[in-house]
């Protein structure tokens, strides 16, 4: 059976030590000898090894030794040994070393007093202990302090044994006295440890005797008194308002720790508003002292838990709250972010704005890391704030368009959804918007962003100038026509290669996979997201090339298409204001050219990849809507777009508001529950603060969330049934599961009419579970029952089993064991795994970030890449998903959803990305993942082309 241990010493088993070697070094002269053999001693007792023989060696040859580090690996060694027989009694030979511990508290060096007085602190046995209490006691008065704090401890582990009071009956009374005199700070704090452990009337008694004092003493004893005050307070809830004024004494005290420890005590004892501001301004003031990220971490936790249930308190810090962004840490700034956004009221709605716009400011410098992530958590906040309270979105919005050129393309498009949804909500800023879109538009370089910008200057650009400016700044950022010549089409691939790369660095694919939303994949046409190089020459006539014009000549089709769309809006708009049909036929002439350039391009062979067919079909429905117009076409062009846009806020504007309804669950008393009237209540003798705590407790019980925090129905859910009935030990669980910690509250009850000894409550676990620490051994009278606590680590997301037995032995027959196989207790994966929501932006953000697939590279002498297709799908038995009109037409590149049954039995996904090379050869990836599980499996290292010369 395994017993609780105080010592863990790391072994090596793969050179264990012999018993006689040990002896042969113990008997000699060598100290150094002596020490090394007892360190292989204890590692071998710590280690299951018992080595009886030794023990006479030890008190011949090692107990009589003066060297420092041989009497404390001895005390070490003492300490592990067995001390008692199976039946619990004192082995005869202990007593040989109560003579040795009786010299060594008398010892003229105090290192060996202290060590040894420590020693006891971790003996049982009352028997060897008897005859050293007044040697213990004589240290009290010993001159060293380092003696003194150690025998206060000695005195507390004997006056806590089960035979304690009658050895040690004086002892609250001697360590009181003690105290009194003691000027030694960890002295004294172990000292008052003892009275509240022991006799807390005298330590709650000394604590008012010396109420003046306590702001001098140590932080040691400061932090055991915020303990008692704790422990008191919740047992007798009547005098908590004269502990709380000693708590907020203490809230000017040198130590961080004792103020951190304060306002925790202030928020868990009182609701008093005068309380909860003063906890609220001392995490305010440890956010901006403190240089520890960790520690910051830990305060932002307790500012959001008093945001939760104190929110009109936290209002009034929420500046306070938002100088932690002065930190350079993310995490921190993110926290931070997080809580002032669900504080900002109408009051201070104005300050909030203005800080996040210094901020803003101040990531245009490029000296601090993440610069980019920073700016895209402040312009998403700016945003929350402008959807919220729209009479500020004038003072930001401007400011917020200059970064619409960022090189940090998820804040550039953070940016423009924010100016798409505020040129919506707020009419009165769009003249203002358009005009500075349209000043700023040649500064982007993103082909997400120019997307949506295109589509704000499609939809919002109304009056006459705006349109003309809509157009002809497009038309700039094209550049001259046509996008490419004759003779530059005759030079041939390479020069058409070079071409391309002098545009941009970074070419890809006009048509590759993407994901969507349900984890699927489909061919994506031209989704550009990087950020573009700056503009260069390009060969031929061009002088210089726009920011449009250096996306759709990288392969950017979908741009162009949304160009097309764009072009075809503003031309509609312009034959309703605009009078002159000369001028209406000018510009539908242009964006015909343009429409047409691009098709041409597309379908050229200056681009090494062609254009794909969704951007075709768009640009040349673009083209006949502008030969032959009708009214039904104009209204669904020009209104429909943005009537969709309305219902999509309007949309995403009520299931926030059922959001912020569900969480604000008003929680109702019970009919017949006592409700105490302020003003009724009697003042006397009651200080403003406790005035406001008496209320808020009142407050609490009268709208029952004193009974939402004791629900005990929910307990009853968790507890499981471990013995039945009939068993002489019943047995039943309380699982609590906290992150990644279990935690098992075993009750075991007697049933039988003898004392039960040296029970024990034996657990073992299955899967990813780690039983922390074992339950130490009880004696359980006849009828009674036992706590016991059992704590155990998760170390993965897996379902795991606990499972165990109780072992005792009965005071009629002590050699026979009795063993109970406990019911097994499941732990279910849910059970720690909380539910949250992602929005799609950012679940494709951590989808991109995390490896959730298998890629296969692929390089086969297959020329056709149907034929590549047919032939994985034959040699690997699965089934194509994309419909055969994805497959059709001769574009050089293929894309195909297949579905397979993974080695494991699990359904997968298998995508095929297929491209020609310009020397025919193909080559791609073939990309696995699990629909049920969304992680890589090893399917694809299973897949084997059966072909000559195909990998």
């Amino acid at each position: 059976m395994e017993k609780s241990c105080s010592l863990l010493v790391h072994f090596d088993k793969g050179t264990p030590a012999l018993a006689n070697e040990i002896k042969e070094a113990l008997e000699g002269n060598d100290a150094g000898a002596k020490i090394e053999a007892l360190k292989k001693a204890i590692m071998l007792l710590l280690n299951g090894e018992t080595i009886p023989q030794l023990f006479i060696t030890i008190i011949r040859y090692v107990l009589p030794s003066e060297d420092h580090t041989v009497q404390k690996l001895l005390l070490l060694y003492l300490e592990i040994i067995d001390k008692t027989d199976s039946r619990g009694k004192v082995l005869p030979e202990m007593i040989l070393i109560c003579q040795n511990l009786r010299n060594n508290l008398q010892h003229p060096n105090e290192y060996i007093r202290g060590v040894t007085l420590r020693f006891l602190c971790r003996l049982n046995e009352s028997e060897i202990i008897e005859p050293l209490i007044p040697s213990i006691l004589s240290n009290l008065e010993h001159r060293h302090p380092f003696v003194r704090r150690n025998a206060v401890l000695a005195v507390m582990s004997v006056y806590k044994l089960p035979q304690g009071e009658q050895l040690l009956d004086s002892a609250p009374e001697i360590v009181e006295k003690f105290l009194s005199s003691e000027q030694d700070p960890s002295s004294k704090r172990n000292a008052f440890l003892m009275l509240f452990s022991c006799a807390q009337d005298r330590a709650i008694n000394y604590l008012f005797t010396n109420i003046d004092r306590i702001n001098d003493w140590g932080e040691q004893l400061q932090m055991i008194v915020l303990e008692l005050i704790r422990k008191v307070c919740r047992t007798n809830k009547g005098e908590k308002g004269k502990y709380i004024k000693i708590i907020i004494s203490l809230l000017t005290a040198p130590s961080t720790a004792v103020i951190y420890e304060c306002a925790s005590t202030l928020v868990s004892l009182s609701s008093a508003p005068t309380a909860i501001r003063a906890a609220a301004s001392t995490y305010c003031q440890l956010l901006l002292s403190q240089s520890d990220n960790n520690v910051k971490l830990i305060v932002l936790d307790r500012l959001n838990e008093l945001k939760s249930s104190n929110r009109e308190i936290m209002v009034e810090m929420v500046m306070d709250v938002l100088r932690a962004l002065s930190s350079p840490n993310l995490d921190i700034r993110r926290k931070t972010i997080d809580i002032a956004l669900e504080l900002i009221t109408p009051r201070n709605i104005d300050e909030v704005v203005l800080m996040l716009k210094k901020e803003v400011v101040k990531t245009q410098n490029g000296e601090q890391e993440k610069n980019g992530e920073y700016r895209q958590m402040l312009v998403q906040a700016i945003h929350s704030c402008a959807v919220k309270f729209p009479e500020v979105a004038s003072t930001v919005v401007h400011l917020l368009m200059d970064f619409l050129g960022d090189t940090n393309v998820a804040s550039a498009m953070d940016v423009v959804i924010f100016v798409r949804e505020i040129i919506e909500t707020n009419p009165k800023l769009r003249i203002s918007i358009i005009t500075r879109l349209l000043d700023t538009f040649y500064q982007i370089r993103a082909a997400r962003v120019c997307s949506c910008a295109l589509w704000i200057i499609g939809e919002y650009c109304l009056s006459l100038s705006e349109v003309e400016s809509g157009i002809a700044t497009i038309k700039q950022c094209l550049g001259d026509l046509p996008f490419y010549t004759v003779s530059e089409e005759g030079e041939g691939g390479q020069d058409a290669s070079r071409t391309t790369q002098q545009v941009n660095s970074t070419t890809v694919s006009s048509r590759r996979p993407a994901i969507l939303a349900d984890g699927t994949y489909a061919t994506q046409s031209a989704a550009l997201e990087t950020a573009m190089s700056p503009p260069t020459l390009v060969q031929g006539p061009l002088s210089s090339v726009g920011n449009l014009r250096s996306l759709i000549l990288s392969g950017d089709f979908f741009l162009g298409a949304v160009v097309a769309c764009t072009l075809t809006k503003l031309v509609l708009r312009l034959e309703e204001v605009q009078t002159s049909k000369v001028e209406v036929n000018k510009a539908t002439s242009q964006a015909l050219l343009i429409m047409v350039s691009m098709l041409q391009l597309g379908q050229s062979s200056v681009l090494p990849h062609p254009i794909d067919n969704d951007s075709h079909d768009r640009i040349v429905l673009c083209i006949r809507l502008l030969c032959n117009t009708g009214d039904e076409i104009r209204k669904i062009w020009l209104q429909s777009c943005r009537q969709s846009f309305v219902k999509m806020l309007a949309d995403k504007q009520r299931r926030e508001t059922e959001e912020i309804k569900a969480k604000a669950q008003i929680s109702n008393a019970q009919p017949d529950d006592l409700i105490d009237f302020y003003h009724l209540k009697s003042r006397k003798g009651m200080s403003q603060l406790e005035l406001e705590d008496e209320v808020q407790d009142d407050l609490k019980r009268a709208t029952g969330e004193f009974t939402k925090d004791a629900d005990d129905a929910n307990k009853l859910n968790r507890i499981l049934q471990l013995t039945g009935f009939s068993d002489p030990v019943y047995a039943e669980a309380y699982v609590t599961v906290h992150h990644y910690d279990i935690v098992l509250d075993v009750t075991v009850i007697n049933r039988t009419k003898e004392t039960l000894q040296n029970l024990c409550l034996e657990l073992a676990t299955m899967g990813d579970l780690k039983l922390v620490e074992r339950p130490q051994n009880y004696t359980l009278a006849p009828e009674s029952s036992k706590q016991i606590k059992a704590n155990i680590k998760v170390s993965s997301t897996e379902t795991g089993v606990i499972f165990g037995n109780i072992v005792y032995e009965t005071s009629s027959n002590v050699l026979e064991r009795t063993v109970i196989v406990l019911n097994d207790i499941h732990i279910d994966i849910m059970d720690y795994i909380s539910p949250a929501s992602c929005a799609d932006v950012a679940f494709r953000t951590m989808w991109a970030e995390f490896e959730w697939e298998n890629k296969v590279a692929v390089n086969t002498v297959i020329q056709d890449e149907r034929d590549f297709l047919n032939h994985i799908i034959k040699s690997t038995n699965m089934k194509c998903l994309t419909p055969p009109s994805a497959l059709e037409g001769d574009c050089g590149f293929l894309a195909a959803n297949l579905y397979a049954k993974s080695v494991f039995g699990e359904d997968a996904l298998v995508n095929v990305s297929i491209e020609k090379q310009s020397d025919g050869k193909l080559s791609g990836y073939i990309r696995i993942r699990s629909k049920t599980q969304g992680i890589a499996l090893s399917l694809g290292d299973k897949i084997t082309l059966k072909q000559k010369g195909a990998a």
